[in-house]
């Protein structure tokens, strides 16, 4: 079973961003889910890998002027 930690949710233009830090019998992990026209994609994160993942994302934005 899954247990939420904490959860934002985010819209940008027509997309719809759900952020979901969870935990379960396996560990706690980040599920950022975009749901757009009816459709919905989901990625997870390994809370092992959140410190790395944020640096790459800091790191594109940085590099893209953003």
């Amino acid at each position: 079973m899954e247990n939420v930690i904490s959860s934002r949710d985010i819209q940008v233009e027509r997309k719809h961003f759900f952020l979901e830090f969870r935990e379960n019998d396996r560990g706690r992990f980040l599920r950022i889910t975009e749901e757009a026209h009816g459709r919905r994609n989901t990625v997870i994160i390994p809370s092992t890998g959140l410190a790395e993942f944020q640096q790459a994302l800091n790191e594109v934005c940085d590099e893209s002027g953003l």
